[in-house]
């Protein structure tokens, strides 16, 4: 198992894009993949999921994977953060 903690950089948090970037992105790999919002833990590859974290700027996500392929979904999740998914 893999985890890694992230934070959340948009300036509107995971509103409905970001969440369907992310959920594409996940779906791509085999491994089992969770986020976890403080008690909330959803299934990432799943945007209803992803959105149900309601995620606003600077929230603290943990990426939880498991599977074949754990490594590298969690890197390249972490790399979507990282780049706000592309918005200014």
């Amino acid at each position: 198992m893999v985890e890694r903690e992230v934070v959340v950089k948009n300036k509107l948090g995971l509103h409905a894009r970001p969440a369907s970037v992310l959920a594409q992105k996940a779906s791509k790999f085999k491994s089992e993949v969770r986020l976890i919002r403080g008690e909330i833990e959803v299934n990432a590859k799943s945007v209803m999921g992803v959105m149900m974290l309601a995620a606003e700027p600077n929230s603290k996500i943990i990426i939880k994977a498991w599977g074949e392929d754990e490594e590298k979904v969690v890197e390249e999740l972490v790399k979507l953060f990282e780049i706000k998914f592309g918005e200014n």
